[in-house]
This record gives C-alpha cells, structure tokens and sequence, in this order.
C-alpha cells in the first residue's frame, strides 16, 4: 500500500503546484483588465484563453447587479484557496496513513 500512498502524496503536490500556477493566472488577468491590453498579444491571448471558460461559468452564476463589477476572479481566488486548504491536506493526510 506504500506505493499509492506515495502515488497520493505525489498527486496532492501536483494538485497543490497546478491551483497555485492558476491562481497566479487569475491575478495576472486581472491585473492586466485594469488597463487596455493589446487584443493581439499573446500573452493576453494565453491568459485570455486559459481563464475566460472558468471565469465565464463563475459570471453566469453571479447575479448581474454587482455594481458592474466582475468578482468572479476573486471567487476563483477563493474556490482555489478552499481546495489547497482542503483536498491538498486530506489527499497528503491519507498518504500518510497509507504510506
């Protein structure tokens, strides 16, 4: 049972590493929306591409009258940080009960 214990503790570090690269996608979207970024970019294209199918799902939950103000990276943000602070330990958790 040690190897899938080790196989879990592996895949919480990926899991954790994947939600914090996101994470830092997320802001720098943000970032970049506070000013007029070149369509063309492709950088903008990149992190235009990877964020809008998630941030898209998010804004058809919220209700419309927020003020016009988009807080669907700052609820990525938090769903993100639930899931280092949740799943991440409990996958390392049964690791280490396994392993």
């Amino acid at each position: 049972m040690f190897v899938f214990g080790n196989f879990l503790h592996a895949l919480a570090k990926i899991i954790d590493i994947a939600l914090s690269l996101y994470m830092w996608v997320i802001i720098a979207r943000a970032v970049i929306s506070w000013v007029s970024p070149d369509p063309y970019n492709p950088l903008v294209r990149f992190l235009y591409g990877v964020t809008e199918p998630v941030l898209d799902r998010v804004r058809r939950l919220l209700p419309i009258s927020l003020g016009g103000m988009d807080f669907s990276p700052i609820i990525i943000i938090l769903i993100i940080v639930f899931l280092q602070s949740f799943l991440v330990p409990t996958l390392a958790d049964i690791a280490g009960q396994l392993g």
